[in-house]
């Protein structure tokens, strides 16, 4: 199944910077990205977009930051870099990102958690309660977690490496008995390669010190938000073309290698 054109608009990243990136640019329930996940799979780790650029057309997301120099959240509009020894700073909006993705965050589904879940249940819940497999949603979970399993990415030197080889020498960091918020996408089949089908989900604590990009999770309590969002606004930087779908068993295992452990 190709890439859904209507899903997918085109938007290079110096068109970007000629507006004004004031708060009526926002779009509703539309994701804006800026490269590919196969771009990344690749080694192309050089910031294209910077965030304050990527902060006028969303206030929650993820990716990372330019030599992939850690696991990037963005939560009520402000940003975070989860550096390599898994403590979380506030990114200066001047800094560039190879890879992100952003939304304004609207829920249209809010719930209460009262019942501890682990990572894979509260994957299978979230299918239940989203739907159709088709749907791109921005999930956030607020609450108290009795574990949490992270990691990070250093800064990395040219010739970059491919991410798969980045991190397989991944630092990981297990926080237990802490508040603080997931915050993550649901991307389906057909995107693969633009994005990571299935979920993908960040960390970071309620006081904004440590966090990183979820291996595992459980869940004590909390509060569930999802906002589907019916567009994708794509950016693609001179050297990254749109992937050609790639469904197979092998690109499915090196994205659960870089993805989960």
């Amino acid at each position: 199944m190709p890439i859904d054109g209507a899903l997918v608009g085109a938007l290079h990243v110096e068109y970007l910077r000629e507006q004004d990136l004031g708060e009526n640019h926002r779009l509703h329930h539309t994701l804006f990205q800026t490269s590919t996940v196969d771009a990344l799979l690749e080694g192309k780790y050089e910031g294209d977009v910077s965030f304050a650029e990527l902060g006028a057309r969303g206030d929650f997301g993820l990716g990372t930051l330019d030599a992939l120099d850690g696991e990037m959240i963005c939560l009520d509009g402000s940003f975070y870099q989860v550096k390599a020894d898994g403590k979380a700073h506030p990114v200066d909006r001047k800094t560039r990102t190879p890879f992100a993705v952003v939304t304004v965050f609207e829920p249209d589904v809010a719930q209460t958690l009262s019942t501890p879940v682990d990572f894979e249940v509260l994957c299978d819940y979230l299918d239940g309660v989203i739907g159709g497999s088709a749907v791109c949603c921005a999930i956030r979970v607020d609450g108290r977690f009795e574990y949490v399993k992270t990691r990070s990415v250093p800064r990395q030197h040219k010739p970059y490496p491919p991410l798969v080889e980045v991190v397989a020498n991944q630092p990981t960091f297990e926080l237990r008995g802490v508040s603080g918020s997931l915050v993550g996408f649901r991307f389906p089949d057909y995107a693969q390669g633009l994005n990571v089908s299935g979920y993908h989900f960040h960390f970071i604590t309620a006081d904004r010190s440590a966090g990183g990009h979820v291996l595992g999770c459980t869940l004590a309590r909390g509060e569930l938000y999802i906002d589907r969002e019916g567009d994708l606004r794509l950016e693609l930087p001179p050297d990254v073309g749109l992937p050609t779908l790639d469904q197979s068993a092998a690109k499915g295992e090196t994205l659960d290698r870089i993805e989960r452990e």
